[in-house]
Parts: C-alpha cells; sequence; structure tokens
C-alpha cells in the first residue's frame, strides 16, 4: 500500500523565503520573461523583414526582365538600351540584397534564435526551484505537526523522521533559490554584451547596402537621364502623351 499521511499537511507556520526575496526573485524572472517575448519578437521580426527584402528586390528583377522583353524594345533603340541598363541595375540590386540578407542571417537572425533557445532552460530552473519550495513547504508542515503533537515515544520517532526528511530538501531548495537570485540579474545584465555586436552588424550591413544601392542608381540616372528633365518637367510631358492618347477616337467615353 501506499504512503499514508496521518493528518492533513498545510502551509506551514514557519517563513519559508521572506517576502523581501520573494519579491526579488518575481521581479527578476518577469524581468526574463518580457525579455524572451522581446527576443521572439524580434527574431520574427527581423526574418520578416529580410524576407520582404529579397521579395521586394526578386520583384524588381522580373519587372525589369518583363520590361526588357516588350516588343518596344525592338523597335526603339534608346528604349532598349534604358531597359537593359535597368535590368542591370536590378539585377545588381538584387545581389547586394541577397549580401545583406545572408549577413543578416548569420549576425543578428542566427543569434537571437540562439538566445532564444536559452530560455526553456532557464524556465525548468524557475520550475525545479518552485518544486523544491513545495517540497520544503510540506516537509516543514509535517515536522510543526509533529512538533504540535504529545511527545510520545513514537511521535518523537515521526518527528526526528521527518526532519531528517526535511534537511535535505531544505538544502536543496536553498541552493537552487540561491543560484537562480545570484544567475538571473547576471544572465539579464548579459543581453547587452550579447546583442551589441549583432545590432552593429546590422547597421553596417544597411550602411554598405545602401552605399551601394546609391551608386548603382546613380550609374543608373546617368544612363537613361540623357534628357536631363526635370520630375516636374517629365510630368508635363507624360501628361500631354496621355491627353493624345484620350484624344483618339477608340479610346473616347461613348
Amino acid at each position: 500500500c501506499g504512503f499514508r499521511i496521518p493528518f492533513k499537511i498545510g502551509q506551514p507556520k514557519k517563513q519559508i523565503v521572506s517576502k523581501t526575496v520573494e519579491r526579488d526573485f518575481e521581479r527578476e524572472y518577469e524581468k526574463l520573461q518580457k525579455l524572451e517575448d522581446q527576443t521572439k519578437k524580434l527574431h520574427k521580426d527581423m526574418k520578416k523583414s529580410t524576407e520582404a527584402d529579397l521579395a521586394m528586390s526578386k520583384a524588381a528583377v522580373k519587372i525589369s526582365g518583363d520590361l526588357l522583353s516588350n516588343p518596344l524594345c525592338e523597335q526603339d533603340q534608346a528604349f532598349l538600351d534604358s531597359m537593359t541598363a535597368l535590368d542591370t541595375a536590378m539585377k545588381r540590386m538584387d545581389s547586394f540584397n541577397q549580401e545583406k540578407v545572408n549577413q543578416i542571417q548569420k549576425t543578428v537572425i542566427d543569434p537571437l534564435k540562439k538566445y532564444s533557445g536559452v530560455f526553456p532552460s532557464l524556465n525548468m530552473a524557475v520550475k525545479r526551484r518552485e518544486q523544491a519550495l513545495q517540497d520544503y513547504k510540506r516537509l516543514q508542515s509535517k515536522v510543526e505537526k509533529y512538533e504540535e503533537k504529545e511527545k510520545t515515544g513514537p511521535v518523537m520517532v515521526k518527528l526526528h523522521q521527518a526532519r531528517e526528511e526535511l534537511r535535505p530538501v531544505r538544502e536543496d531548495f536553498d541552493v537552487k533559490n540561491k543560484q537562480l537570485l545570484d544567475e538571473m540579474p547576471k544572465f539579464y545584465h548579459s543581453r547587452i554584451d550579447y546583442f551589441q555586436p549583432s545590432f552593429e552588424a546590422l547597421i553596417r550591413a544597411q550602411v554598405v547596402y545602401f552605399t551601394e544601392m546609391y551608386t548603382i542608381f546613380s550609374d543608373l540616372t546617368d544612363r537613361i537621364d540623357q534628357a536631363g528633365l526635370t520630375d516636374e518637367q517629365r510630368e508635363r510631358e507624360t501628361e500631354a502623351k496621355l491627353s493624345e492618347l484620350r484624344a483618339l477616337s477608340i479610346v473616347a467615353d461613348d
């Protein structure tokens, strides 16, 4: 038959953990829970960002390729030259974008994933500490119940056994509690040293990419902007062409 507790065990009268210590523990653990949530969210957002970046440059290459295969390119050399220059620029942009995304994957996204992978172990350590605390409370309550009973021979034997049972459990809790109280703040503060190189690498990758983009698009502008028209002049020119098209009978309103 299983072990039967001869009386109901409730909460011990002795305060196992001071309110100050419990408050400190809860505060430190709450900070780490928020850090875990923020790290997961940042990892997810960075993945979305790089996927969107790649989709953008792939779409730009597709558009320039479609324009290059436009029948107009066969009839107009100037248009063919412009579309060829655009297609070359888009492919260069896509290549640099891929390099940027690969760099961000290695220096930001992968480290974020590895950092997130630490939290399950931390949460398990907190659960073990909580289990040790419940065992401690249960056995402390058991000791107190025997201490309150009449000091007969059998009760004294059981009291001694209960105290012997309590001692290693109390020591186990004290070790787990002290370790977490010491290490949780250290882990929280270590986030700066861990992430700073990643975020610096992210900035460098963006700077390199946009520097290259400036070169690519400046070169493209020089190739296709020979007339040197302003945006306003181009807009007026487009409106004039559109007006001519609207004047055609085939597009006139019924």
